[in-house]
């Protein structure tokens, strides 16, 4: 398997946050998530950033390389990783391999964070015990009408506006990422390292981060199937972390409040629920529809 490396590495020491982000074919993605990153506020101790490029078959790492010396310049680190395996918890694990500080915040490549979202993960992950911090998870506008739709009831669901998902972003001090090992071959990486943590332990910071969601109504039927899947799958395999979900409630009549605010954004929403329920499985792997 090649397996290749490179690093720019200003300072020695061990920076206050390492910034692992996994990416796949992400060329089109990658140079505006790192320029977010690159363009955060300053980071009291630094940091640093571990992209891995996991079965690639673009130029994503040449492009992940071409930011290294806007990290340099200011002090902060940038090291790619290339996987001939394009599996990501696979890509976590190697992330993690490289990783200097204990405090460790997991990317997704198609995420753009807002430039305060790092100092603020650091601050908060500074609190006494295990910490499990994510941002405000803002809705990228998508193209589709059918994708907006979806978006904007998706984000009236009490688990997405009162909880803590950690969807495309979140973070873990040196205590949280101690409770478990290795990420296992599992669909939900999030869900998995959310429920490590019980629903005190959970932190949102006020800044937001940009998270895309999936074009087009076949698309949100596939994701939304792969997304239920993963957080069945975590619930099987791992059931002693079931104790820690908060299944925030979401009442009939708060329901048919905000379907009578949003019909629409409601009858998609519902509509792609149903289709998961109701159409046999026929897609494979991970698809974010793009």
């Amino acid at each position: 398997m090649t397996f290749l490396n490179h690093s720019t590495d200003p300072t020695p020491r061990e920076p206050a946050l390492s910034v692992i982000l996994p990416a796949s074919n992400e060329a089109g993605l990658i140079g505006m998530c790192l320029d977010a990153v690159a363009a955060s506020t300053e980071v009291p101790g630094g940091v640093e950033v571990v992209v891995v490029a996991n079965g690639c078959s673009d130029d994503t790492a040449t492009r992940a390389r071409a930011h290294a010396r806007r990290f340099a310049d200011r002090g902060w680190r940038l090291e790619v990783i290339e996987r001939d395996e394009g599996n990501k918890t696979a890509a976590l694990n190697a992330g993690d391999s490289a990783a200097r500080s204990g405090a460790r915040a997991y990317l997704d490549a198609d995420v753009v964070v807002a430039p305060t979202l790092l100092a603020e993960t650091v601050q908060a992950l500074t609190s006494p015990g295990a910490r499990f911090v994510s941002g405000r998870l803002v809705f990228a506008t998508p193209a589709s009408g059918w994708s907006r739709a979806y978006a904007r009831f998706w984000r009236r669901v009490p688990f997405m506006a009162e909880g803590v998902p950690g969807c495309g972003f979140f973070a873990v001090n040196a205590d949280g990422r101690s409770r478990w090992g290795a990420f296992p071959d599992i669909v939900s990486d999030d869900t998995f390292a959310r429920l490590h943590f019980a629903p005190d332990e959970r932190r949102a910071v006020a800044a937001p981060y940009s998270w895309p969601v999936v074009e087009g109504l076949a698309a949100l039927v596939r994701v939304r199937r792969r997304q239920d899947r993963g957080v069945k799958e975590v619930r099987r395999r791992f059931p002693e972390l079931v104790r820690n979900e908060d299944a925030l409630p979401f009442p009939p009549a708060a329901k048919a409040r905000a379907a009578l605010a949003d019909p629409a954004g409601f009858a998609v929403y519902a509509g792609v629920a149903a289709a998961v329920r109701l159409t046999p499985r026929t897609d494979g792997g991970w698809s974010r529809g793009r």
